[in-house]
Protein backbone atom coordinates (compact mmCIF):
# COMPACT_ATOMS: atom_id res chain seq x y z
CA UNK A 1 0.00 0.00 0.00
CA UNK A 2 1.18 3.03 -0.68
CA UNK A 3 1.75 6.15 1.97
CA UNK A 4 1.29 9.71 0.97
CA UNK A 5 3.37 12.60 2.34
CA UNK A 6 2.69 16.60 1.62
CA UNK A 7 4.39 19.79 1.55
CA UNK A 8 4.55 22.92 0.55
CA UNK A 9 6.20 24.52 -2.16
CA UNK A 10 6.62 28.18 -3.65
CA UNK A 11 4.57 29.06 -7.01
CA UNK A 12 3.59 32.09 -9.32
CA UNK A 13 1.00 32.03 -7.61
CA UNK A 14 1.99 31.91 -3.51
CA UNK A 15 2.54 28.31 -1.34
CA UNK A 16 1.01 25.48 -2.81
CA UNK A 17 0.42 22.12 -1.14
CA UNK A 18 1.78 19.26 -2.91
CA UNK A 19 0.99 15.84 -2.37
CA UNK A 20 3.20 12.47 -3.24
CA UNK A 21 2.97 9.05 -2.94
CA UNK A 22 5.70 6.16 -2.29
CA UNK A 23 6.01 2.61 -1.19
CA UNK A 24 9.05 2.22 1.39
CA UNK A 25 10.74 -1.19 2.21
CA UNK A 26 14.03 -2.70 3.14
CA UNK A 27 16.83 -1.16 5.71
CA UNK A 28 20.49 0.09 4.75
CA UNK A 29 21.02 3.67 3.04
CA UNK A 30 18.25 5.51 1.24
CA UNK A 31 17.92 4.72 -2.73
CA UNK A 32 15.14 6.95 -3.76
CA UNK A 33 13.26 5.07 -7.39
CA UNK A 34 11.65 7.13 -10.05
CA UNK A 35 9.59 5.92 -13.18
CA UNK A 36 9.16 7.58 -16.77
CA UNK A 37 6.25 9.76 -18.19
CA UNK A 38 3.27 7.60 -18.24
CA UNK A 39 4.43 4.71 -16.11
CA UNK A 40 3.84 4.56 -12.16
CA UNK A 41 6.02 3.05 -9.08
CA UNK A 42 4.79 -0.46 -9.57
CA UNK A 43 7.37 -0.57 -12.66
CA UNK A 44 10.33 -0.70 -10.16
CA UNK A 45 8.38 -4.07 -8.47
CA UNK A 46 10.76 -6.77 -10.12
CA UNK A 47 13.95 -5.59 -8.86
CA UNK A 48 12.42 -4.08 -5.27
CA UNK A 49 12.89 -6.93 -3.47
CA UNK A 50 16.82 -7.48 -4.64
CA UNK A 51 17.29 -4.09 -3.83
CA UNK A 52 15.62 -3.52 -0.31
CA UNK A 53 18.04 -6.46 0.90
CA UNK A 54 20.63 -3.69 1.05
CA UNK A 55 18.67 -0.14 0.45
CA UNK A 56 15.65 1.29 2.87
CA UNK A 57 14.04 1.37 -0.63
CA UNK A 58 11.49 4.48 -1.77
CA UNK A 59 9.61 4.07 -4.81
CA UNK A 60 7.98 7.09 -6.03
CA UNK A 61 4.66 8.05 -8.08
CA UNK A 62 6.01 11.26 -9.68
CA UNK A 63 2.92 14.29 -9.42
CA UNK A 64 0.58 13.61 -11.82
CA UNK A 65 1.12 10.05 -12.12
CA UNK A 66 0.48 7.03 -10.48
CA UNK A 67 -1.55 7.45 -7.07
CA UNK A 68 -0.12 11.16 -6.79
CA UNK A 69 -2.15 13.81 -7.41
CA UNK A 70 -1.54 16.34 -10.21
CA UNK A 71 0.55 19.59 -9.63
CA UNK A 72 -1.35 22.25 -7.91
CA UNK A 73 -1.99 25.48 -10.38
CA UNK A 74 0.70 27.30 -10.53
CA UNK A 75 3.23 24.80 -10.03
CA UNK A 76 5.01 23.59 -13.77
CA UNK A 77 6.32 20.24 -14.71
CA UNK A 78 9.32 21.78 -16.17
CA UNK A 79 12.66 19.54 -14.83
CA UNK A 80 13.55 23.04 -12.54
CA UNK A 81 10.76 23.29 -10.43
CA UNK A 82 10.04 18.95 -10.48
CA UNK A 83 13.75 18.04 -9.07
CA UNK A 84 13.85 20.50 -5.96
CA UNK A 85 10.37 18.95 -5.58
CA UNK A 86 11.34 16.19 -5.38
CA UNK A 87 14.32 17.51 -2.96
CA UNK A 88 11.73 18.31 -0.57
CA UNK A 89 10.15 15.37 -0.65
CA UNK A 90 12.91 13.56 0.99
CA UNK A 91 13.34 16.57 2.99
CA UNK A 92 10.02 15.68 4.75
CA UNK A 93 10.91 11.75 4.69
CA UNK A 94 14.20 12.51 6.70
CA UNK A 95 16.12 11.14 3.96
CA UNK A 96 19.60 13.06 3.81
CA UNK A 97 21.02 12.60 0.46
CA UNK A 98 19.50 9.43 -0.59
CA UNK A 99 20.70 7.43 -3.60
CA UNK A 100 18.55 7.78 -7.00
CA UNK A 101 17.94 5.43 -9.71
CA UNK A 102 15.72 6.79 -12.62
CA UNK A 103 14.43 5.35 -15.80
CA UNK A 104 13.27 7.36 -19.10
CA UNK A 105 12.00 10.73 -17.39
CA UNK A 106 12.73 9.91 -13.71
CA UNK A 107 16.70 8.99 -15.22
CA UNK A 108 16.74 13.18 -16.56
CA UNK A 109 15.28 14.00 -13.02
CA UNK A 110 17.97 11.78 -11.65
CA UNK A 111 20.47 13.38 -13.36
CA UNK A 112 19.64 16.49 -12.07
CA UNK A 113 19.30 15.41 -8.80
CA UNK A 114 22.71 14.93 -9.29
CA UNK A 115 23.97 17.81 -10.57
CA UNK A 116 22.42 19.75 -7.52
CA UNK A 117 24.36 17.19 -5.41
CA UNK A 118 20.77 16.35 -3.53
CA UNK A 119 21.58 12.63 -4.10
CA UNK A 120 25.08 10.76 -3.27
CA UNK A 121 24.95 8.73 -6.23
CA UNK A 122 22.72 8.34 -9.85
CA UNK A 123 21.85 5.06 -11.84
CA UNK A 124 19.80 6.59 -15.01
CA UNK A 125 18.20 3.91 -17.18
CA UNK A 126 17.70 5.46 -20.81
CA UNK A 127 17.07 9.05 -19.28
CA UNK A 128 15.52 10.88 -21.40
CA UNK A 129 17.24 14.95 -22.56
CA UNK A 130 20.13 13.35 -24.77
CA UNK A 131 17.68 13.21 -27.98
CA UNK A 132 17.81 15.30 -31.16
CA UNK A 133 15.02 17.15 -32.27
CA UNK A 134 13.80 14.37 -34.80
CA UNK A 135 14.28 11.65 -31.75
CA UNK A 136 12.33 13.64 -29.10
CA UNK A 137 9.88 14.36 -32.00
CA UNK A 138 9.75 10.24 -32.64
CA UNK A 139 9.33 9.51 -29.01
CA UNK A 140 6.45 11.96 -27.84
CA UNK A 141 4.91 10.85 -30.66
CA UNK A 142 5.03 7.53 -29.91
CA UNK A 143 3.96 8.14 -26.11
CA UNK A 144 1.19 9.95 -27.48
CA UNK A 145 -0.28 7.22 -29.36
CA UNK A 146 0.29 4.63 -26.25
CA UNK A 147 -1.72 7.41 -24.45
CA UNK A 148 -4.12 7.34 -27.41
CA UNK A 149 -4.03 3.39 -27.68
CA UNK A 150 -5.00 2.77 -23.83
CA UNK A 151 -7.48 5.32 -23.36
CA UNK A 152 -9.73 3.93 -26.23
CA UNK A 153 -9.56 0.26 -24.96
CA UNK A 154 -12.13 -0.67 -22.66
CA UNK A 155 -11.30 -2.50 -19.93
CA UNK A 156 -12.53 -5.25 -20.14
CA UNK A 157 -10.71 -5.76 -23.70
CA UNK A 158 -7.50 -4.77 -21.74
CA UNK A 159 -7.92 -7.57 -19.19
CA UNK A 160 -8.46 -10.10 -21.59
CA UNK A 161 -5.33 -9.10 -23.72
CA UNK A 162 -3.31 -9.15 -20.33
CA UNK A 163 -4.06 -12.99 -19.86
CA UNK A 164 -2.12 -14.40 -23.23
CA UNK A 165 1.55 -13.56 -24.12
CA UNK A 166 0.13 -12.36 -27.46
CA UNK A 167 -1.73 -9.96 -25.58
CA UNK A 168 0.57 -8.37 -23.44
CA UNK A 169 2.76 -8.05 -26.32
CA UNK A 170 0.37 -5.86 -27.77
CA UNK A 171 -0.29 -3.39 -24.47
CA UNK A 172 3.27 -3.38 -23.46
CA UNK A 173 5.76 -3.96 -26.39
CA UNK A 174 6.69 -0.64 -27.25
CA UNK A 175 8.27 -0.26 -23.29
CA UNK A 176 9.39 -3.62 -22.88
CA UNK A 177 11.72 -6.44 -25.18
CA UNK A 178 10.34 -9.33 -23.16
CA UNK A 179 6.24 -8.54 -22.59
CA UNK A 180 5.50 -11.47 -22.18
CA UNK A 181 7.39 -11.61 -18.37
CA UNK A 182 5.34 -8.52 -17.44
CA UNK A 183 1.93 -10.38 -14.93
CA UNK A 184 -1.06 -10.00 -16.43
CA UNK A 185 -2.00 -7.86 -13.40
CA UNK A 186 0.96 -5.52 -13.84
CA UNK A 187 -0.17 -5.39 -17.47
CA UNK A 188 -3.65 -3.86 -17.04
CA UNK A 189 -2.62 -1.51 -13.90
CA UNK A 190 0.50 -0.06 -16.35
CA UNK A 191 -2.19 0.52 -19.13
CA UNK A 192 -4.82 1.95 -16.99
CA UNK A 193 -2.20 4.44 -14.88
CA UNK A 194 -1.03 5.67 -18.60
CA UNK A 195 -4.44 6.58 -19.60
CA UNK A 196 -5.44 8.35 -16.37
CA UNK A 197 -2.20 10.07 -15.58
CA UNK A 198 -3.36 13.88 -15.01
CA UNK A 199 0.01 15.04 -15.64
CA UNK A 200 1.02 13.75 -19.01
CA UNK A 201 0.41 16.36 -21.55
CA UNK A 202 1.96 18.83 -19.57
CA UNK A 203 4.93 16.85 -18.82
CA UNK A 204 5.34 16.27 -22.49
CA UNK A 205 4.46 20.24 -22.82
CA UNK A 206 7.58 21.22 -21.08
CA UNK A 207 9.83 18.30 -22.34
CA UNK A 208 10.14 20.01 -25.80
CA UNK A 209 12.71 21.89 -24.09
CA UNK A 210 14.14 19.61 -21.88
CA UNK A 211 18.25 18.82 -22.66
CA UNK A 212 20.38 17.58 -19.96
CA UNK A 213 23.14 19.41 -21.29
CA UNK A 214 25.43 19.85 -17.95
CA UNK A 215 28.00 17.60 -16.29
CA UNK A 216 27.34 15.70 -12.63
CA UNK A 217 31.10 15.69 -11.17
CA UNK A 218 32.00 14.60 -7.86
CA UNK A 219 29.72 11.75 -7.64
CA UNK A 220 29.35 8.39 -8.90
CA UNK A 221 26.66 8.83 -12.19
CA UNK A 222 26.57 5.28 -14.02
CA UNK A 223 23.79 5.35 -17.27
CA UNK A 224 22.55 2.53 -18.84
CA UNK A 225 20.86 1.84 -21.58
CA UNK A 226 18.57 -1.16 -23.30
CA UNK A 227 20.00 -2.53 -26.39
CA UNK A 228 16.45 -3.04 -27.60
CA UNK A 229 15.04 0.15 -26.33
CA UNK A 230 12.86 1.26 -28.99
CA UNK A 231 11.43 4.90 -27.73
CA UNK A 232 15.16 6.41 -26.90
CA UNK A 233 17.16 4.73 -29.62
CA UNK A 234 20.11 3.50 -27.52
CA UNK A 235 22.82 5.78 -29.57
CA UNK A 236 21.86 8.49 -27.11
CA UNK A 237 23.34 6.92 -24.36
CA UNK A 238 27.13 7.40 -26.25
CA UNK A 239 25.56 11.50 -26.41
CA UNK A 240 25.26 10.86 -21.99
CA UNK A 241 28.51 9.50 -21.69
CA UNK A 242 29.99 12.28 -23.36
CA UNK A 243 27.88 15.05 -21.25
CA UNK A 244 29.01 13.08 -18.13
CA UNK A 245 32.26 12.12 -19.35
CA UNK A 246 33.37 10.74 -15.44
CA UNK A 247 29.46 8.21 -15.98
CA UNK A 248 29.82 4.22 -16.17
CA UNK A 249 27.97 3.56 -19.35
CA UNK A 250 26.66 0.46 -19.28
CA UNK A 251 24.75 -1.77 -22.33
CA UNK A 252 21.61 -4.32 -20.87
CA UNK A 253 21.37 -6.86 -23.33
CA UNK A 254 18.27 -7.64 -24.45
CA UNK A 255 16.52 -5.35 -22.51
CA UNK A 256 13.73 -2.22 -23.50
CA UNK A 257 13.09 1.24 -23.00
CA UNK A 258 12.02 -0.34 -19.08
CA UNK A 259 14.43 -2.40 -18.16
CA UNK A 260 13.58 -3.84 -15.05
CA UNK A 261 11.16 -6.16 -16.17
CA UNK A 262 13.02 -7.67 -18.87
CA UNK A 263 16.41 -8.41 -16.92
CA UNK A 264 15.69 -7.43 -13.20
CA UNK A 265 18.76 -9.32 -11.53
CA UNK A 266 21.13 -7.14 -13.91
CA UNK A 267 19.44 -3.93 -13.55
CA UNK A 268 19.35 -4.32 -9.73
CA UNK A 269 23.37 -5.36 -9.64
CA UNK A 270 23.51 -2.09 -11.60
CA UNK A 271 22.18 -0.18 -9.88
CA UNK A 272 23.32 -1.62 -6.25
CA UNK A 273 26.98 -1.58 -8.04
CA UNK A 274 26.69 2.53 -8.61
CA UNK A 275 25.17 2.69 -4.81
CA UNK A 276 28.36 1.45 -3.10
Amino acid sequence: MAATVSFTVESTRGPRTVSVAYQRTGAGEPLLLLHGIGHHRQAWDPVIPVLAVERDVIAVDLPGFGASPALPDGVPYDLTTVAPLLGTFCEALGLDRPHVAGNSLGGLLALELGREKLVRSVTALSPAGFWTERERRYAFGTLRAMRLAAGSMPLPLVERLSRTRAGRTVLTSTIYARPGRRSPQAAVLETVALREATGFHQTLAAGRDALFTDDVPELPVTIAWGSSDRLLLRRQGIRAKHTVPGSRLVRLPGCGHVPMNDDPALVARVILDTSR
